[in-house]
């Protein structure tokens, strides 16, 4: 029974002689096994405490020799255990949940003297000089012949890159690494990306440049990457759509959509509020969505995308008169604010209202509207902007929605004297 982490050892009585113990723990390799005591030849279960300076390691008597266990942040990989003899406290911090859990469960069979001969005890022996040192938090691998085919990445892990690999999928060992802030899967053949991705709750930084992706599904958008992914990278790979959903990302400060296939980009993307930096350069975009003059940003990049000079004349209609009761019904409860949700109404009810149009009037429209475009100059949203074509324009078209015929015809009156004028 073995447990890897921080450990520091702390003297209960150093405050008695105005002595104040370090504050920090070593790197150390913890063992519960079984010696034969010389003096009584009798065998007892101990605890082995090896670090970097000392491997031979300190060994503790556990039966009927624990006063107490602190675990109230067992969850977060610390514990304390609290010797009678010597008055030590035992301080763990580092650990693997699971494993540290195990071990104490060990260690409280131990102190009653019901040590089962199914619980594997570790051979109480020095350990190896490798095994104490300080965790692994970075690992670049760049090479397919570095790969590690037979060894398990380092569970410490917080940055890992894996590049110029080939892989065709995302290895599952790495989505066992719960410490991982950046995984970097940049130029690999990738296609798709596992929903699981999304378990790892410290993800800060996505990286998937040039790869073979052709979506972002639903269920990363609302896994707990929502409260922690910042910076996303997408660019190079074969995306024509982004979920509905997508922008439920609300941490993301970076957004990289570069040299892809994508036709527009996602209806709400102005509720990415933190977002300061978007590039989506090179893609098929003709018209940007009417949320995206809610956007502040710092940096915006929309070059090379096929956008042409808006006319508020050319509109499409799909404005049903008179409405029916399902568009009087969606556009009372949005714009009376009345909450609602697949609990009170059907599901695809609450998928239309999701992607509720806003009127110049201020009123919500579902799918009873009239669209057009018009021309937005960029710099409204962002403080510097790439040119978005090579004649230096910085302006492009955006969609806008009205709910009414006369809210249609009350703008194009205004875009007339705005002309006159």
């Amino acid at each position: 029974m073995k447990l890897h982490c921080d450990v520091e050892v702390v003297n209960r009585m150093l405050p008695t002689f105005g002595v104040k113990s370090k504050g920090r723990g070593s790197r150390a390799v913890l063992s519960i096994g079984k010696h034969v005591d010389k003096n009584t030849q009798r065998t007892n279960v101990y605890l082995l405490i090896c670090t970097a300076k000392d491997r031979a390691g300190s060994k503790y008597k556990l039966k009927e020799n624990i006063e107490k266990f602190f675990t109230c942040f067992v969850e977060e990989g610390k514990a304390t255990v609290r010797l009678k003899e010597p008055m030590v406290d035992i301080c763990m911090s580092k650990a693997d949940t699971a494993s540290l859990k195990t071990f104490l469960s060990a260690a409280q069979l131990a102190h009653r003297g019901a040590v089962r001969d199914s619980l594997a005890l570790s051979t109480l022996t020095p350990v190896r000089a490798r095994d104490v040192e300080k965790p692994k938090k970075k690992l670049t691998i760049i090479s397919k012949k570095d790969y590690p085919l037979t060894s398990s990445f380092p569970y410490s892990l917080e940055q890992l890159q894996v590049s110029y690999c080939k892989l065709s999928r995302v290895d599952m060992r790495m989505l066992s690494l719960k410490s991982l802030r950046t995984l970097d899967l940049s130029n690999n053949h990738i296609k798709k990306l596992p929903d699981t991705i999304g378990d790892l709750h410290f993800l800060t930084e996505l990286i998937l440049h040039n790869n073979h992706l052709e979506s972002f599904s639903e269920a990363l958008c609302l896994s707990s990457l929502q409260k922690s992914l910042q910076h996303l990278d997408l660019s190079q790979n074969c995306l024509k759509l982004l979920p509905a959903c997508f922008c439920k990302l609300h941490e993301l400060v970076n957004l990289k959509l570069d040299d892809n296939k994508l036709v527009q980009l996602p209806f709400h993307i102005g509720q990415l509020a933190k977002m300061r930096f978007l590039s989506a350069a090179h893609n098929k975009l003709t018209v940007l969505p009417g949320d995206f003059c809610k956007l502040s940003l710092e940096n915006l990049d929309l070059f090379g995308n096929p956008f042409a000079q808006p006319n508020p004349l050319d509109h499409s209609i799909q404005l049903t008169l008179p409405l029916n009761l399902e568009e009087l019904a969606s556009r009372a409860v949005l714009n009376y604010r009345i909450p609602y949700g697949p609990h009170l109404i059907p599901f695809h009810l609450c998928g239309d209202m999701e992607l509720a149009k806003l009127c110049n009037c201020g009123c919500s429209c579902v799918s009873s509207y009239i669209q057009t475009a018009v021309s937005m100059n960029l710099h409204l949203v962002s403080h510097t902007v790439v040119l978005v074509d090579d004649m230096g324009g910085t302006e492009a078209p955006i969609q806008r929605h009205f709910c009414s015929l006369t809210c249609y015809c009350q703008f194009l009156d205004s875009c007339v004297q705005r002309g006159l004028s």
